[in-house]
């Protein structure tokens, strides 16, 4: 078996323009290995979400060492990253960046809630509107793949030439057995569609609408199945424990708050080097308050942003907005 490139993400932000470090992984571990299909193409320019730069420029994201070398952990072993951290240290930021770096099309991302059920991430299905069709058109068979959309779970285990990236985002807030129930499609890499299943004798492919803008994609025998496992981001706030059989099949990353180097490198990555030149006292201060209270760093750039690009604030009332801003996150609302 030949070898493959181990550091595929490299954190810089930097476009892989020619596209081929994703193709160089190393081969799946034998019990890692997918054969869905028909193989869907995947649209490798579609903006990755979140206002991202163009592509021939750097992502103002800045990932440390061990946030690298746990990407391409991930990305090799084809294994889900369960992600940790306190609020404003990337945890969601990271699946955007990797999607950017790799080109790998648009993230996929399913918002957590206490409501959310592994249904609602996979597909869903619209039996209302397949009556309608058919009351209206009688003796015409209803094309129902048109009234089937996979969800961002869903989407992400379709047959796609490359890995999709999925972002679930604050899973920590689902229902308790939602951890367990993802096990089994990251396990198997692959769900069905009862609704699809019971036509699967007549009608043994249909194509469906994915969750995002791109094409639809082709089911077989009513069974959703991945040819490349997706690199799926789960993040979450430390606000519960999960079960050890779903930690052990995860790869997990815990991130650090960034040290004062980092968030220079933050600053100008996201407001130029004058920017940063201007806030040096501004982050001396950020860090004194970090010590003693919970902050996140996207509050240190609105306050960069607001008192030295917005003109927010002249001497006076600088003391003034800087409280406004760099609130406590514990605190009272």
């Amino acid at each position: 078996m030949p070898a493959g490139e181990f550091p595929i993400y490299r954190g810089t932000g930097t476009v892989d323009a020619t596209g081929e470090r994703i193709r160089r992984r190393a081969e799946p571990p034998p019990w890692r290995v997918f054969d869905g299909g028909p193989v869907t193409r995947l649209d490798r320019d579609a903006p990755v979400g979140r206002r991202l730069p163009d592509r021939a420029r750097s992502a103002p994201y800045q990932a440390d060492e061990a946030t690298v070398r746990m990407v391409n952990v991930a990305l090799h072993l084809r294994r889900p990253l369960l992600v940790t951290g306190d609020p404003g240290t990337g945890k969601s930021t990271l699946a955007y960046a990797v999607a950017h770096e790799l080109r790998l099309g648009s993230v996929l991302r399913w918002a957590i809630t206490s409501r959310s059920t592994l249904g609602s991430g996979l597909y869903h299905y619209d039996a209302v509107g397949r009556i309608e069709e058919a009351s209206t058109r009688p003796g015409e068979e209803a094309d129902i793949g048109r009234f089937i959309r996979l969800g961002p779970l869903g989407t992400a285990f379709a047959p796609y030439e490359l890995p999709r990236v999925l972002l679930i985002d604050e899973i920590d807030k689902g229902d308790l057995d939602l951890p367990n129930e993802l096990l089994d499609v990251f396990e198997v890499g692959e769900f069905g569609i009862p609704e699809l299943e019971r036509i699967a004798e007549g009608r043994p492919e249909v194509r469906v609408r994915p969750s995002d803008q791109g094409d639809r994609v082709t089911v077989r025998d009513g069974r959703v199945r991945c040819k490349e496992f997706p690199f799926v981001v789960m993040t979450s706030n430390g606000e519960r424990e999960f079960p050890p059989a779903f930690l052990r099949r995860c790869v997990q990353l815990d991130l650090a708050q960034p040290d004062r180097e980092r968030l220079q490198a933050i600053v100008e990555a996201h407001l130029g080097a004058e920017a940063l030149t201007e806030s040096a006292g501004l982050i001396t201060d950020f860090l004194g308050r970090r010590e003693r209270a919970q902050l996140a760093t996207d509050q240190l750039l609105n306050a960069v942003y607001l008192l030295h690009l917005a003109g927010g604030a002249g001497e006076a009332d600088r003391d003034e907005l800087v409280e406004v801003v760099l609130r406590e996150l514990s605190g009272p609302a």
